[in-house]
């Protein structure tokens, strides 16, 4: 009896771990860290994608406004984004500490940008350039 509930106790063990790694913030490179944000807006998990946002007042009021957006959206234009995949269309390392991703989505195919920027070793989106460019 010890011994099947050893087992069932490593097997549970096993599988958190796995669920924790699957949804670890990958924040060591700007392709990665863009595309987690990228993909976890277009699926509606904000908080998530909130993760990757450089957290000063103007980025917030952005991602909040897009998150009011995206809750007006309709449920065919909801499921769409959730389906869609990323495309990154090209990448511009301007800097060791700015990255420039241009990309578009298979549900709406609008070709859109994000800013990476590397603060304390992390990559984390500059949401501000997307609206201002600068």
């Amino acid at each position: 009896m010890r011994k099947i509930i050893s087992i069932y106790f490593l097997v549970q063990l096993l599988f958190i771990s796995c669920t924790q790694s699957e949804n670890a913030i990958k924040r060591e490179d700007p392709i990665e860290a863009g595309r987690e944000f990228i993909d976890a807006s277009l699926k509606g998990n904000y908080e998530y994608a909130k993760k990757y946002l450089l957290a000063d007042s103007i980025n917030m009021e952005y991602f909040n406004e897009l998150v009011n957006f995206n809750n007006k959206l309709s449920t065919n234009d909801k499921d769409g984004y959730k389906s869609s995949n990323i495309i990154i269309d090209s990448i511009q390392n301007i800097s060791d500490t700015i990255a420039i991703i241009n990309y578009s989505n298979t549900f709406k195919n609008t070709p859109d940008k994000i800013k990476l920027v590397r603060v304390n070793k992390e990559w984390l989106v500059d949401f501000k350039y997307t609206f201002s460019g600068n």
